[in-house]
């Protein structure tokens, strides 16, 4: 197979350099173009970019010349690290004729573009045949959800199709790595927790997004999930690895066994089961009681599998448990590959 020409913007951010560490050798795609702010452009990547992961940038990509964001490039594909404002400004330029996966927040619940998570809302894919008529775009713009949201959206799958979920209370302890390089001032993280992300964005985030994802397409638009989600995030002193803590009410009475079954037995759609970047298994339930953690489980299945433990039946709700999830790779740049992944499975990559 010839590999997929493809485009990462926003390269020399962290979520850039995780985006190309992930694509090293990968089987499908090889970096055509790299995109950076003003500053960047027209140097080579490998002269410019302070590195901020394991080892140093591969050297396939280190002789490649930045390239301004808003030039779109003639590539199959685009991975999207860019800030938010810049998403906004640029990623319609791109999708207008190439298919864009976006890891910024800027599109997210926008009503025509897909929140996905292939494992969980594959389906929701085909809402890009009505983004297109509506916009005249020749590509598409998909976006994957919040760092937290990913592992929480994950877990909540199983129960969702089986017995349908009312409310969920979270609270999150979230890794330094998600606030981005260089981050979070160590004289505020070291021997603390924050508890406070964005000012509540984190938390309208949380409270929003797993309604989208866990929606229902039809009709050129996703029907939003009814059940009620309260957030609290805290940023607490770990490198990588976001846990969540989870209380959820159920619509229809399951006990702790059957929970745990329906978590440990979920498997992607057939679709998604044979991607590159897709892990043998998407959640991993843990049972001993001091697992999972992120130091011991955030790399399962390469960074991308997502990790359960502690269900326990809950005096207020139903069910509780802690879910753990690599956030800069199957919350970022992991999620970002295997959405295009998905579109490439799909057909709507735009490919040649």
């Amino acid at each position: 197979m010839k590999k997929i020409p493809i485009a990462i913007l926003g390269a020399t951010g962290a979520v850039g350099q995780r985006m190309i560490q992930l694509l090293h050798n990968h089987p499908w795609f090889e970096i055509a173009v790299l995109t950076g702010s003003d500053r960047t452009i027209g140097r080579p990547y490998g002269e410019l970019v302070r590195w901020v992961l394991d080892g140093n940038p591969p050297p396939e990509v280190a002789h490649l010349i930045v390239q301004p964001s808003n030039v779109v490039a003639d590539v199959a594909i685009a991975l999207s690290a860019l800030p938010t404002d810049a998403a906004r400004e640029y990623e319609p330029l791109w999708a207008a004729q190439t298919a864009v996966c976006s890891n910024a927040s800027a599109y997210r619940m926008t009503t025509d573009v897909p929140l996905l998570i292939p494992e969980v809302n594959p389906e929701h894919v085909n809402l890009i045949d009505d983004q297109r008529r509506l916009r005249g775009w020749r590509g598409a713009l998909v976006t994957n959800p919040n760092c937290s949201v990913i592992g929480i959206a994950m877990a909540l799958k199983p129960l969702v199709d089986a017995c349908g979920i009312d409310a969920v209370q979270v609270a999150t302890l979230q890794a330094i790595s998600g606030a981005g390089y260089p981050g979070v001032s160590s004289m505020d993280i070291i021997d603390n927790v924050i508890p406070n992300i964005a000012n509540g964005v984190e938390e309208d985030k949380i409270e929003t997004e797993p309604t989208k994802i866990l929606g229902v397409y039809g009709s050129a638009a996703i029907a939003l999930h009814t059940m009620k989600m309260s957030a609290q995030v805290t940023r607490v002193p770990v490198i990588d690895g976001h846990t969540a803590l989870l209380s959820i009410k159920t619509n229809k009475k399951i006990s702790i066994e059957e929970a745990h079954a329906l978590i440990a037995n979920f498997r992607a759609p057939e679709l998604v089961r044979g991607l590159p970047t897709a892990p043998t298994l998407p959640l991993a339930v843990h049972t001993h009681a001091e697992r999972p953690q992120p130091r011991r489980d955030r790399d399962a299945g390469n960074g991308m599998t997502v990790s359960v433990g502690r269900i326990r039946s809950c005096p207020i709700n139903d069910v509780r448990m802690v879910v753990l999830s690599h956030n800069t790779i199957r919350g970022a740049a992991g999620g970002a590959i295997l959405n295009a992944e998905l579109l490439v499975a799909a057909g709507y990559s735009g490919s040649r």
